[in-house]
């Protein structure tokens, strides 16, 4: 068998195994990284990988981990959290005090305790309540560990770090106010039906591994998830250059809302 016909076998077999799709994902990435750590595993052929990988839990995370990208920070890219906290979340709030909050795709966690810590200056962290979902179910525990190591939280204001963490010999664990406001849940977002009447949907730094199709669907699905008015937040490297398609108007750099009747 040739190594691409392994490779595609490889893609079949883990859709019908796991319900994931990896044909949506750019092939030459993923190809390159699930090569990586099939050969640091000792495995010849994607279909012994494949083998291996039905037996053994701990190899079934680490495949998940390798194919989804858990690179993320507290505050990351902070000018834009700070137009959240500034400018959208205030017109958000003003037309709906109790916000709709999802934070998608949201790895070991950084991002929607970032939100509730941003969320803590306008409601008492009681009344708040953040949707997080990710399609890997080990980081996901990593996530409501919630320890830190330094680096995650180097764009994290100092009142934050203070107020909404305990310093620990090997890092930084959030708060359990902060961890009571968040609920984690598993999700492939490029197959799983959504809720909707959100407010506000943050899915950052994750599209940009999609193809175009896959990137066009879910910005179809994010949009018919939003209310009129709601806003999704999207990362640094994933500006929507045809946002009428998916019924969005620009509200900021990065902030896209679904456009309310009569606005385009």
């Amino acid at each position: 068998m040739q190594m691409n016909d392994d490779y595609q076998q490889f893609v079949l077999l883990i859709k019908e195994k796991t319900g994931i799709d990896l044909s949506l994902y750019k092939e030459a990435q993923m190809k390159r990284r699930l090569t990586s750590l099939r050969d640091k595993k000792g495995f010849r052929t994607f279909r012994s990988f494949y083998e291996a990988i039905c037996q053994d839990e701990k190899l079934f995370n680490e495949f998940l981990e390798r194919m989804t990208i858990n690179v993320s920070e507290f505050y990351r890219n902070a000018k834009r959290w700070e137009v959240l906290e500034q400018k959208i979340l205030p017109r958000l709030l003003r037309e709906n005090p109790r916000l709709k909050l999802w934070s998608a795709a949201c790895s070991t966690g950084e991002e929607p305790y970032t939100l509730a810590m941003i969320m803590s200056k306008f409601k008492p962290l009681k009344d708040v309540s953040i949707l997080a979902t990710d399609i890997d179910q080990a980081i996901l525990e990593r996530a409501k560990v919630g320890l830190y190591p330094e680096r995650s939280l180097k764009e994290a204001p100092t009142e934050a770090i203070r107020s909404f963490f305990h310093k620990e010999p090997i890092g930084y664990r959030v708060k359990q106010e902060i961890k009571d406001t968040v609920s984690f849940k598993q999700q492939n977002l490029l197959a799983d039906r959504f809720d909707d009447q959100y407010d506000l949907i943050i899915c950052r730094n994750v599209m940009i591994y999609f193809t175009e199709e896959a990137k066009h669907e879910l910005y179809h699905k994010f949009s018919r998830a939003l209310r009129p008015g709601g806003v999704l937040f999207v990362g640094s490297t994933e500006q929507i250059f045809n946002p009428a398609v998916y019924q969005f108007c620009s509200e900021d750099t990065f902030f896209y809302q679904k456009c309310k009747k009569g606005t385009s």
